[in-house]
């Protein structure tokens, strides 16, 4: 489904089901510390009820599913939901995914111990999503967001990786990227009290392939850039890897969270 946001790429037009191949083989790269981390916080694990809003092709309930939680994940995009359906059938897994954009879900008041929403609540328009979210959770429920980025200005590849996207579509906001904590619009803090954050470095692991992969499947080419643009894109990509990657190599990026309870 297409998706226009003026505060979003300048109000170009994207769509995540364009790229779900993509997304579904590059785009699985959290590291086990990153869900570590949430199940440390109590969140996410056995005995507890999980809504994961945009949850694209399953990552985080797929990768938590070993925690023990029961999970509910939901999408805007019917080929990003049938992409986390076929993953977590492949691994046995009993995980309901429902197609609905986050603003539209109906559940019984009290349904869920946790909501999550793992690179995607800029997403959202929070004015409606807030009241439903905080109807939908127990008494003592939590809100936990979490991103991931690459750092461009500390790594030299992802930076130069970035440019390449830039040419191609000027307008992408998801450029420039630096460490900080994740911020929320004022409408959630009448809803929700920050708890806790945290922010901190990786290495992650690519291939020259796997890296490409990664970012062809990113907002600003495969999501939104015609089919001739993309190819374009990959040509020009794959060369410039060949000249400034190893085969393998690691990208520095960082990782936050922010976990908020009901007021």
């Amino acid at each position: 489904m297409e998706i226009r946001n003026k505060n979003i790429d300048a109000g170009k037009a994207f769509d995540w089901g364009r790229t779900s191949l993509d997304y579904a083989k590059y785009r699985d790269i959290y590291p086990p510390v990153f869900y570590e981390k949430i199940a440390d916080r109590n969140l996410c694990i056995k005995g507890q009820r999980v809504l994961d809003l945009g949850t694209g092709t399953g990552v985080l309930p797929r990768n938590m599913y070993h925690y023990g939680a029961e999970w509910t994940g939901t999408d805007l995009s019917e080929m990003q939901i049938a992409q986390a359906r076929r993953l977590s059938e492949e691994k046995g897994q009993n995980i309901r995914y429902l197609v609905s954009a986050a603003e539209d879900l109906v559940f019984p008041d009290n349904s869920f111990d946790t909501v999550t929403a793992c690179q995607c609540f800029w997403y959202f328009d929070h004015k409606r999503l807030m009241p439903r979210l905080s109807r939908m959770l127990k008494k003592e429920g939590h809100l936990l967001i979490l991103y991931m980025a690459w750092l461009p200005f500390e790594d030299p590849i992802a930076g130069e990786s970035e440019k390449l996207v830039l040419k191609y579509s000027p307008h992408w906001s998801g450029a420039g990227e630096t460490m900080h904590p994740i911020s929320v619009p004022d409408c959630v803090l009448d809803f929700f009290t920050p708890v806790s954050h945290e922010e901190y470095q990786l290495d992650l692991p690519f291939t020259r392939d796997s890296w490409h992969g990664r970012m062809k499947a990113c907002r600003g080419v495969g999501a939104s850039l015609s089919q001739e643009e993309i190819a374009q894109w990959e040509t020009e990509h794959r060369k410039l890897l060949a000249s400034i990657a190893p085969e393998e190599f690691t990208v520095r990026h960082y990782a936050a969270m922010l976990e908020l309870t009901l007021r």
